[in-house]
C-alpha cells in the first residue's frame, strides 16, 4: 500500500504565534561599469617633427599641399608661426584666411613666361546720356583691326554703337584681346620660350563718334564714312542700324496729333 505524502500546512498569516515562513535570500544584481572615457587622441603632427623635416617655407607648403590639398602662404611668416600654421592644417584645424595661398607650391614662377598688365581703358565721358537713355544699339564684328600687323593680316575687331535719344553716337571697341609673344629665351628644360607676352588690347572704352548737336569728332567721321561702305539693299548699315530715326506715338497723340497743350 502507498503512502501519500503528508501534505504541509500552508502557514496561517494571522496566526502570530505561526513561525515565520523562510524568506528567500535578496538575489543584488552587480551594478554595470560605467564606461571608460576614450583616451584623447593623439595628434599625428606636431611642432618638432615638422620643423626638424621641413626646414624651409617652400618645403612646407609642398607637404601640406600634399596631405590636404590646401594651399598655404608662409613665405615670410614668423618661423613658429608658420609652422603652428602649418600643424595646425595638417591636424584638421581651420586656420585664418590670410594664411590660404593660391598658387601651386610647386609652380615655380620663375619657369612662367612674365605677361604685361592689360591697359586701362579710357573714362567714360560725362557728357554721355546713362545707360537709360539709349535708343538703338548696333552691334558688328568686322571693323578692321587698329594693330597695324592684326591689320595687314585682315583682322577685324568688334565694336558697338549706340544712339542715345539726344542724337548722340557713341562706339565702343570691345575685342578681341589676344597674346602676343616678344623676344626668345631658353629655359632650364632647354625650351626656347617667349621672354615676355604682350597683349593685342584694342578696347576703346565708349567714345563719341556724333555729339548731340549733330556734328561729327574726326573719329566719328572715319567710321560713319567706314559703315557707310557696307551696304544694306538701297543703302547701307550707317544709315540703316546706326543713325536711325524713331518716332514714338503715345495713345493721346493719336488720338489727336494736333492738341499742343497734350
Amino acid at each position: 500500500m502507498n503512502k501519500r505524502p503528508t501534505p504541509t500546512p500552508e502557514p496561517n498569516i494571522w496566526d502570530d504565534t505561526a513561525p515565520a515562513a523562510p524568506v528567500e535570500p535578496e538575489v543584488k544584481t552587480p551594478k554595470s561599469k560605467k564606461p571608460a572615457e576614450p583616451a584623447p587622441v593623439e595628434r599625428e603632427f606636431d611642432l618638432e617633427g615638422l620643423m626638424t623635416d621641413f626646414p624651409t617655407a617652400r618645403d612646407l607648403e609642398r607637404f601640406v599641399y600634399d596631405e590636404t590639398g590646401i594651399v598655404l602662404n608662409l613665405k615670410g611668416r614668423a618661423n613658429r608661426l608658420k609652422y603652428q600654421v602649418a600643424m595646425d592644417t595638417l591636424n584638421g584645424v581651420n586656420v585664418e584666411e590670410k594664411y590660404i595661398g593660391k598658387d601651386n607650391p610647386y609652380l615655380d614662377k620663375t619657369d612662367l613666361v612674365p605677361e604685361d598688365p592689360l591697359k586701362e581703358l579710357p573714362a567714360r565721358d560725362p557728357s554721355i546720356p546713362g545707360r537709360s537713355e539709349i535708343q538703338n544699339e548696333f552691334f558688328t564684328a568686322f571693323v578692321p583691326h587698329s594693330d597695324s600687323e592684326y591689320h595687314s593680316q585682315g583682322r577685324k575687331m568688334h565694336c558697338t554703337f549706340k544712339k542715345y535719344k539726344n542724337g548722340m553716337i557713341t562706339y565702343e571697341v570691345i575685342g578681341p584681346i589676344e597674346p602676343r609673344p616678344y623676344g626668345e629665351k631658353i629655359d632650364k628644360w632647354g625650351k626656347v620660350r617667349p621672354e615676355i607676352i604682350k597683349w593685342v588690347d584694342p578696347r576703346t572704352g565708349e567714345q563719341i563718334v556724333q555729339r548731340s548737336d549733330g556734328t561729327l569728332t574726326p573719329i566719328g567721321r572715319r567710321l560713319r564714312a567706314m559703315m557707310q561702305t557696307f551696304r544694306y539693299n538701297t543703302t547701307n548699315q550707317w544709315v540703316r542700324y546706326i543713325d536711325r530715326d524713331f518716332i514714338s506715338l503715345d495713345h493721346k497723340a493719336a488720338i489727336n496729333p494736333w492738341d499742343l497743350n497734350e
